[in-house]
């Protein structure tokens, strides 16, 4: 019985704890599927603030890569836009330059009608003066048969009559010469007056163009410039071709030479080596080819602040270069990039005037004496027409290299910028004081004395030095010897005496030097 009480008891507490778990899992598996759900709507939450953060970079990437394609597209849209910018200002100026080859061309054949016109104008006055000379003939010849038949005081009557009437003809054009030689002579007398004048004002700016003085820090220097047993003043003489000249003048040494470059070099070489100290024949020709690269910078720097100053631009880098050497450069005494200087400026006074191109006037003031700064042996003809060859040959408009070569009248003046280059250069050559002639006569006779010494075969370079009182030959030891350079120097001084005209004396010095070089490695 007992076990049977015990059995349901058991029976019982087992229906109650199977009933309890039920309940207890049912309880549980409710929590954990709210815990679910909750996790679920976390996640669910999460991925769509992922998604909306994804969606936002995605439109971020989307404008920047947007923004990115147009602003492509607008620098390619400027690219093209630049190019047809370009190539329409191209077009501008092909067509530019083919208007103004057609006015050139319509100009010329203008100007070959007008020569054809003229032809047959004086193709039918020479007709009428042969039909003239024909009729003259014929008369003549009646004439001669009616004075066949003359008396002797009738043809004497006849006679006069003629020589009369031919006397007051030639009574006439010799009138008419007589005043045209009264003129030339005035002319050429108040020429004289008016030079002698200008003469006596410029004899201090002719001494001043013609030396060069280098102020020194101590006379002891100047035993070191000349050197030992003077071998350091004439390796300086003969690496520049100028003349030093070392006197009582206290701390001070001074150049001469005719040739400004020259001077310019050797005054510039000379304050390097005293700054430098070291002075010696192989120093010397070191500073000296220094110098003169640094003096052909300064002349580019010369013309460009010239072409500044005027407002020119566009001009060929050669062209800098040769207007820079005008500096360097005198005409009648006149410095010449000054004077090219000024001409440009009354060239653009005169333009403005006239309501023509005032850059090209400028420009064709500016180069009309380039021609000068370039050596005969490279350029054959006056200066205008090789400064007109130059403009041509750097890229100058026609105009302006017809104004350069014609502004001395060599070649015809057909435009009018080469008048009032004319006009121009007389006005600044004009000014009282502005030129000597004597600077100019003075320089044409060194450049003389060094065409007839360099005409001489074996002749490496020649100095003029001494204001034309010596001329200093450079010959190639290799090509003549001792006898020969004594030869040399005699007959250079017979075609001096048999060419030249010219005060006192001219020492010709014929200068033979070998020199041996080894370098110690």
């Amino acid at each position: 019985m007992q076990n049977v009480s015990f059995v349901l008891i058991a029976v019982f507490v087992g229906i109650v704890c199977v009933i309890a778990g039920f309940f207890l899992n049912r309880i549980l598996g409710g929590k954990r599927s709210r815990q679910a759900q909750q996790g679920a709507a976390e996640i669910r939450e999460l991925a769509q603030r992922e998604a909306e953060t994804i969606r936002k970079e995605a439109d971020l990437q989307a404008k920047d890569l947007l923004i990115k394609l147009r602003q492509d597209f607008e620098n390619q849209i400027k690219e093209r836009r630049d190019e047809i910018t370009n190539a329409e200002k191209r077009i501008v100026q092909r067509e530019e330059n083919l208007d103004k080859r057609v006015d050139l061309l319509e100009k010329k054949e203008k100007d070959l009608a007008s020569r054809l016109e003229v032809l047959r104008d004086g193709e039918a006055k020479n007709k009428e003066k042969e039909e003239t000379l024909t009729k003259l003939v014929t008369e003549e010849k009646a004439r001669l048969q009616s004075i066949a038949n003359l008396s002797q005081d009738e043809a004497r009557k006849v006679l006069l009559a003629r020589v009369d009437e031919d006397l007051k003809t030639e009574k006439s054009v010799r009138i008419r010469q007589m005043n045209e030689e009264i003129k030339e002579v005035s002319d050429k007398k108040a020429r004289e007056i008016i030079s002698t004048a200008i003469q006596r004002c410029a004899s201090d700016h002719t001494a001043e163009t013609t030396i060069s003085v280098v102020p020194l820090p101590s006379d002891e220097m100047k035993g070191r410039i000349i050197g030992r047993e003077g071998r350091n003043i004439r390796a300086l003489e003969q690496a520049t071709g100028v003349d030093i000249i070392i006197d009582d003048t206290p701390e001070a040494v001074t150049i001469s030479g005719f040739d400004m470059v020259r001077r310019e070099t050797a005054r510039m070489a000379l304050e390097a080596l005293i700054v430098d100290g070291r002075i010696h024949p192989g120093r010397i020709e070191e500073v000296v080819e220094k110098a003169k690269g640094d003096l052909e910078k300064k002349m580019k720097e010369e013309g460009e602040h010239a072409a500044m100053e005027l407002g020119i631009h566009g001009m060929h880098p050669e062209l800098i270069k040769l207007v820079g050497r005008l500096r360097y450069r005198t005409s009648f005494g006149q410095n010449g990039l000054n004077h090219s200087v000024e001409v440009a400026k009354l060239m653009g006074i005169m333009a403005y005037q006239l309501n023509v191109d005032v850059k090209a006037a400028k420009r064709a003031g500016l180069l009309h004496d380039i021609g000068k700064v370039v050596s005969s042996d490279v350029e054959e003809g006056t200066h205008a027409i090789v400064g007109g060859r130059l403009c041509r040959k750097y890229g100058e408009a026609e105009d302006v290299a017809y104004a350069v070569e014609s502004h001395h009248g060599e070649v015809e003046m057909n435009t009018l910028y080469g008048i009032l280059v004319s006009a121009a250069d007389a006005i600044s050559a004009a000014r009282p004081g502005a030129r000597a002639e004597s600077m100019e006569t003075y320089i044409k006779r060194l450049e003389n004395l060094e065409k007839i010494s360099n005409s001489f075969k074996g002749v490496e370079k020649s100095y003029a030095l001494q204001a034309g009182r010596e001329i200093r030959i450079m010959v190639m030891p290799d090509k003549v010897n001792d006898d020969e350079a004594v030869v040399m120097a005699r007959d250079i001084r017979k075609k001096i005496e048999e060419e030249m005209e010219y005060p006192g004396h001219i020492k010709v010095m014929v200068v033979r030097e070998t020199r041996a070089v080894e370098y110690a490695k």
